[in-house]
C-alpha cells in the first residue's frame, strides 16, 4: 500500500485539490503497478518551507511502500510526481525533494492489524 505525502508552501485555498490528488494517485498506482484502491495520498499546503535559502514555491514529499521500490522505479516516480506539481502548482522540479521509504509490512497498520504477507 503506497502512501505519498506532500507538503508545500503554496496556498491551496482556491485550487481544485481533487484534480491534483487524482493525478497523484493515478500516477503512483500506474508506475508501481498497484490498484488505485491501494494508494493513499495526502497534500498539505501553506507549510513554511525554505529550500536553498529561498521561500519561493517548493515542496517536500515522502513515499512509503511495502516493497517494490528500486532505483529505476523511484526515478520514474520522481519525474512523474514533479511534473504534476510543476503543471498544477507551478512548483519547479528543482524545488521538489522526494524521499522514498521501502519498509516491511509489520511496520504498517491497517484495519486494526499489521500488514504481514504470509509466505506459502
Amino acid at each position: 500500500m503506497p502512501c505519498l505525502t506532500i507538503s508545500t508552501n503554496i496556498r491551496l485555498d482556491h485550487i481544485d485539490i481533487s484534480v491534483i490528488l487524482s493525478a497523484l494517485i493515478s500516477t503512483v498506482a500506474e508506475i508501481m503497478g498497484r490498484p488505485k484502491s491501494y494508494v493513499m495520498v495526502g497534500l498539505e499546503g501553506s507549510i513554511p518551507i525554505c529550500f536553498g535559502g529561498s521561500e519561493e514555491p517548493a515542496a517536500y514529499g515522502e513515499l512509503v511502500s511495502i516493497g517494490a521500490l528500486n532505483p529505476d522505479l523511484n526515478n520514474k516516480l520522481s519525474a512523474a510526481l514533479s511534473f504534476i506539481l510543476e503543471t498544477n502548482l507551478s512548483i519547479p522540479k528543482s524545488r521538489f525533494f522526494l524521499k522514498f521509504y521501502d519498509i516491511e509490512g509489520y511496520n504498517c497498520g491497517l484495519n486494526g492489524s499489521i500488514m504481514v504477507i504470509e509466505s506459502k
